[in-house]
């Protein structure tokens, strides 16, 4: 008896055109390896291929017209008015996402298809989230040492444990799938809820290329919104920061102010102190501050995450029912 199973790829699109038929062409060339694969298996697989096209300013959309218009029943787009940010982009594609797996993945080729028949190969050994993690990593020392450093801060303060050196690159199983619709927070970090769900992981390591083509939708300031996002998500420890600096602060200039008082008494002589009441002003004024955008960052979340506005908009739709 044949069983037949279906694979939803999730592509989250920002300025791809030059990418999308390269990427079309492996992702076409996947289907064939994957028959060839598992021909032994009685399976028959069916795919759905969700572009999520995240406010486009190049003509990713008419590319991607062309290829729907000559496999209607394998693709679906949805096309936002705006940039909503990667994380929801990848959102809106496991929302609709049917698929028996559901494959995330990068559409700059730098996560190699290829790797989704080492994916698909753990899931058929009952794993529901298998992770691609990257042995190598071909970027400037600029990208690599601020994320090496992230991945272990954030392990080391979070409630979640988060594997070193991944990214979004993943297969997840319909029912980690379904379990990650409920999470409807605003400010997203979909590598950590995916493993909130409690579902058994395992890794598939793989060589993370360069890009295909075009520049990364990532910027500098892009990523550090994405970490600050992970760690307030995950994490109480800044906020407890600020209570421990507080006491910390308090225990040393009670330290100072006893020193200065055995000091007064012992010499009969005030201590002179501009310089480092001036320091001690500004030192702690700036600490000051930092604590209290800490803080707002939290409360900014919060009050993002109670207006409760929708996590995206839909302009346009293609291969789906209105």
């Amino acid at each position: 008896m044949i069983t037949n199973l279906k694979v939803s790829f999730v592509l989250p699109i920002y300025n791809e055109a030059k990418n999308i038929p390269k990427l079309w062409e492996e992702l076409t060339t996947l289907k064939i390896n994957i028959k060839e694969k598992f021909k032994k298996l009685p399976i028959k697989f069916d795919y759905e291929f969700i572009f999520v096209c995240d406010g486009c300013r190049d003509n990713s959309v008419e590319i991607l017209e062309d290829i729907y218009n000559n496999n209607l029943s394998e693709i679906k787009i949805l096309v936002f008015g705006k940039n909503f940010g990667h994380q929801i982009a990848v959102t809106a594609g496991q929302d609709i996402a049917t698929g028996d797996a559901v494959i995330i993945m990068d559409t700059d080729l730098q996560d190699p298809p290829a790797v989704c028949l080492e994916l698909i190969e753990k899931w058929f050994e009952g794993f529901h989230v298998i992770y691609a993690k990257r042995k190598t990593y071909q970027s400037s020392i600029a990208k690599k040492l601020p994320a090496f450093l992230f991945y272990r801060l954030m392990n080391a303060i979070a409630n979640v444990k988060i594997p070193e050196d991944t990214g979004d690159f993943r297969l997840i199983s319909k029912e980690v799938n379904t379990e990650m619709g409920k999470f409807r927070e605003k400010n997203r970090y979909l590598r950590g809820i995916s493993f909130l769900t409690g579902y058994s992981t395992t890794a598939v390591m793989f060589d993370r290329s360069q890009r295909y083509s075009g520049k990364p939708g990532y910027t500098f300031f892009k990523s550090l919104k994405l970490a600050f996002d992970g760690i307030t998500s995950f994490s109480l420890f800044p906020i407890r920061v600020v209570s421990l600096t507080g006491i910390t602060l308090a225990a040393i200039s009670i330290f100072f102010g006893f020193v200065y008082v055995i000091y007064t008494l012992a010499t009969r002589h005030p201590a002179d102190g501009w310089a480092s009441l001036m320091f001690a002003i500004v030192f702690l004024g700036g600490i000051q501050l930092l604590m209290i955008g800490i803080l707002g960052e939290y409360i900014g979340r919060i009050y993002t995450q109670v207006l409760d506005r929708p996590l995206y908009t839909v302009v346009e739709k293609y291969g789906m029912d209105e």
